[in-house]
């Protein structure tokens, strides 16, 4: 995986952020023009992500870089992961910016890929609730984890919660007929908080049921009851989902887990060398 989810622009704006006026120490320590090369190593075990936008904040800087590894990649302990060379400015610059993208990148995509191993052979999803501002990064370490999306947003999916059925006075039946016609391309998702409600609405033709905070006995208890009306939406089970307990809500019938455990991951740590 190693496309760029941030453009240079983007880019840019951290390093503008964390430089916006000049490197005070580099400059007034008068090394700025001495030849350096650094080395990004992962302290632990981890699954990478977005070595390729350090390694582009190292050449916007005006440096050299060796990529030993990609977005994606399960790495161990003292695995090198980029090599950069040029001006002590240029490396000094762009180290610190570089060196928590990857890390907190990184513990996203590790925490997705212990949930992907646990829930196996089940998918995993991971929710629009990543912290404002970092979708674009956020999307790109779930799926270096091995996860997909669950929602990009609000203007691609239909999902119906029961927030936005407290507004509606018609049977689940009409409700799903008319979001059929409105929009024939797309599967209609609808969250229930009981089994009670799973039933009506598997019953009105709703093509994925999101099960909110069952637990893996409420959720086993919705499959038997789907199974023995004869009806078989999907059914993603949302709300709590992790690593721990991943294994119990495929034992109970789930046909995706749907997290945003990832995204609360303590990032990974890399040591970053100097020479």
């Amino acid at each position: 995986m190693s496309y760029l989810a941030l453009t240079d622009e983007e880019l840019a704006r951290l390093l503008n952020d964390d430089v916006p006026c000049g490197d005070l120490t580099t400059e007034t320590a008068n090394i700025g023009a001495s030849v350096a090369r650094l080395e990004f190593r992962a302290r632990q075990d981890m699954v990478v992500c977005a070595v390729e936008e350090a390694a582009r904040l190292f050449i916007m800087c005006g440096a050299q870089v060796v990529l030993h590894t990609q977005s994606g990649q399960q790495v161990g302990k003292d695995t090198l992961l980029l090599e950069a060379q040029g001006s002590a400015q240029a490396l000094h610059r762009a180290w610190k910016t570089a060196q928590v993208l990857v890390e907190w990148a990184s513990g996203i995509s590790s925490a997705a890929a212990v949930i992907v191993q646990a829930a196996a052979p089940v998918a995993v999803a991971c929710t629009r609730k990543n912290v404002p501002g970092t979708k674009a990064m956020s999307v790109k370490a779930v799926r270096a984890g091995g996860a997909t999306m669950h929602r990009l947003g609000l203007s691609e999916s239909l999902l119906l919660f029961p927030e936005h059925r407290v507004y509606l006075d018609e049977a689940a039946a009409d409700t799903v007929a008319r979001f059929r016609r409105a929009e024939p391309e797309r599967k209609l998702v609808v969250e229930v908080v009981d089994v009670k409600v799973a039933l009506v609405w598997a019953n009105a033709g709703a093509d994925v049921l999101q099960l909110e905070k069952f637990t893996p006995e409420a959720v086993a208890e919705c499959r038997r009851a789907l199974n023995k009306a004869g009806l078989l939406p999907v059914l993603a089970v949302a709300g709590g989902v992790r690593a721990d307990n991943a294994t119990d809500y495929v034992a109970a019938g789930a046909d995706l887990l749907v997290t945003s455990a990832p995204y609360t991951a303590p990032p990974k740590d890399v040591q970053v060398n100097f020479y």
